[in-house]
């Protein structure tokens, strides 16, 4: 794996036709899905007029600003300007992109041109993913990496925010009951309060 990858969001919380903000490093960026379930990862600012396009709305392979309407294609190009109909946009006019793609249930993101893969988690699935308000470095210390909490084997994932803040994503083993999610939810939210508090896992 390179450590270029970032995971920003499960899978299952991006699904067709939504876009969300998320966060690679500092910088803002808005992930989406198309239509027909393409994910992208783009920088969250529309080069008209800097609104964000994770307010924007996924209307079939395209991603629209939700201010003046300017619509972008996966690549992220400038493919229509509602108020000029008639007008081929130019090609200048192009949201910047990151590398995406999928792996055990989580979107991960990368500086466009990555080549290498993310880290592979056979046997595992995204559950949930919460923000705790702790440093991602001393968090990656106390919890990251395969362990069992709430009766269930997991990985946990986590990703720097702006601020100092941290997100954690929580990838469950394939393996586990049902009837066990529940104590898992309450265990993520437990580990969430511990950590906050500085006290380790």
């Amino acid at each position: 794996m390179s450590s270029n990858w970032t995971p920003v969001a499960l899978s299952q919380d991006v699904l067709p036709g939504m876009a969300i903000p998320a966060h690679l490093q500092d910088q803002d960026l808005v992930v989406w899905r198309s239509a027909t379930g393409r994910i992208a990862a783009w920088h969250d600012r529309c080069p008209h007029r800097g609104m964000r396009l994770s307010h924007g709305f996924v209307r079939g392979e395209f991603l629209s600003c939700i201010y003046h309407g300017w619509r972008y294609g996966e690549d992220g190009q400038c493919r229509k300007i509602p108020a000029h109909p008639e007008l081929a946009p130019p090609a200048a006019i192009k949201v910047p992109r990151f590398a995406v793609c999928e792996s055990a249930g989580v979107v991960w993101v990368a500086p466009e041109g990555e080549t290498s893969e993310p880290v592979d988690l056979p046997g595992f699935r995204g559950f949930r993913s919460v923000a705790v308000n702790a440093a991602a470095d001393q968090v990656a210390r106390d919890v990251a990496g395969q362990g069992h909490l709430g009766g269930c084997d997991v990985v946990m994932l986590v990703q720097p925010l702006p601020g100092g803040d941290c997100g954690l994503h929580v990838l469950v083993a394939d393996g586990c009951a049902d009837a066990q999610l529940d104590a898992l939810s309450h265990a993520i939210e437990a580990l969430r309060r511990r950590l906050e508090q500085g006290v380790a896992a």
